[in-house]
């Protein structure tokens, strides 16, 4: 008996050793809730900033990992802060002056308006406030996003701009088509938004070509709505790019460049000037024009009209030249006859004539006669008659002359 006793006490040892191994490993069953820390982005680091007109942008790329490694599994939402001071106090005495604050927050769901690919653009609209009596002001940037509430990342580097206030928008852009190309006239602007005294120029011309404009000869559009800030340009159809073709101190500018047929879009920016920089304005309202060659060629000189006497079996007629056209758009002549003066008369020749000849053989003997010419160029604009040059034929039995 004393044998059994024994063993069963030390099976009771087991047994007991095992409850307590089921009960520390049932601590980390799988139907026990455990806590997990927020992930926590990491922090932007390739911010920039720049102005264009009066609007600042700011560019970046979106973490996708938290600071554990682990991937973010939504988009973060955004926080913007900026700091703003007189570019004249800026430096590394006053960097507290310059401490931002927040400006603008971009919940998750909205961040795809702002971003394409994960490359994020929200512009920042300057205001007259911005800048009170100051003619620039120097503004510091930073970022942060965030997944969770009070899980925000790290700042972002920091980014420092030098902001002038631009000049306005030039508003009355208008296009003309004439022979030599297309001349754009403007008002030059008198202010800035924050109605600094400021001086102006150059003036940098903007030009794209677009598809063929359906309607007339030549027109100008409407302004157009600048785009909105911060939003992307997925959702609206894609506009030309506009590339600088020229400046100008003052207007009118040509564009001699220009090619009959062609559709243009133009914009016109300003450059304001001051004392330690300057800033281009935002563009103009677009002038959009569609030259069309209306321009007749201008009427040929030198014509001369000789009288042919009859030669055996040919009879008399008349030999007509005249200079070339200068021009080098002509694709031919015509020659017209009337048996009055002052009268155009008819056209001779039943094509254009490609040299500057004509022959005369349907003359009548006893009779005067009256003759112009006029060039046509390639987009079928014929230019006024030339000066007229009259010339008779003998009648039968008289002198020729």
């Amino acid at each position: 008996m004393g044998r059994v006793h024994g063993r069963f006490r030390i099976v009771s040892l087991v047994a007991v050793a095992a409850a307590w191994s089921a009960m520390l490993t049932g601590c980390a069953s799988p139907g026990e809730p455990t806590e997990r820390k927020p992930l926590v982005p990491q922090a932007v680091t390739d911010l920039s900033v720049e102005q264009s007109g009066n609007t600042t942008i700011l560019t970046f790329n979106l973490p996708d990992e938290a600071t554990n490694g682990r991937s973010l599994d939504e988009t973060p939402s955004i926080e913007v802060f900026r700091g703003l001071q007189p570019a004249a106090a800026a430096g590394p005495g006053n960097a507290a002056a310059t401490k931002p604050s927040l400006l603008l927050t971009i919940p998750s769901g909205m961040v795809d308006r702002y971003s394409k690919g994960g490359h994020v653009r929200i512009t920042d609209a300057l205001q007259a406030s911005d800048f009170g009596a100051n003619p620039s002001v120097t503004a510091v940037y930073t970022v942060r996003t965030r997944v969770s509430p009070k899980a925000d990342s790290a700042d972002s580097n920091a980014v420092s701009l030098r902001l002038h206030p631009a000049a306005d928008p030039i508003d009355d852009l208008k296009a003309e088509v004439t022979p030599s190309g297309v001349v754009l006239n403007w008002t030059p602007p008198q202010k800035t938004i924050a109605g600094a005294a400021m001086s102006v120029g150059p003036y940098r011309i903007y030009r794209a070509e677009m598809a063929p404009a359906p309607s007339s000869a030549a027109s100008t559009g409407p302004a157009k709505t600048p785009e909105a800030p911060g939003a992307g340009a997925e959702g609206g159809k894609a506009q030309p790019e506009l590339v600088k073709i020229g400046e100008t101190d003052a207007p009118p500018f040509s564009d001699m460049q220009a090619i009959f047929g062609a559709t243009y879009q133009y914009s016109v920016r300003s450059m304001a000037r001051y004392a330690d920089g300057s800033i281009e304005s935002a563009d103009s309202n677009l002038a959009v024009v569609t030259p069309k060659d209306t321009f007749p060629p201008a009427a040929p000189l030198g014509l001369v009209v000789v009288l042919v006497p009859v030669q055996g079996t040919t009879p008399a007629h008349f030999e007509l030249s005249w200079a070339i056209s200068p021009e080098t758009d002509i694709a031919g002549y015509n020659v017209y006859r009337s048996e009055q003066d002052g009268v155009q008369g008819t056209k001779q020749n039943t094509e254009l004539l490609i040299a500057p000849a004509f022959r005369d053989m349907n003359v009548q003997p006893g009779r005067r006669y009256f003759y112009s010419v006029t060039a046509v160029d390639r987009s079928g604009n014929e230019s006024p008659l030339s000066e007229v040059v009259s010339s008779g034929v003998p009648a039968e039995g008289q002198p020729t002359p």
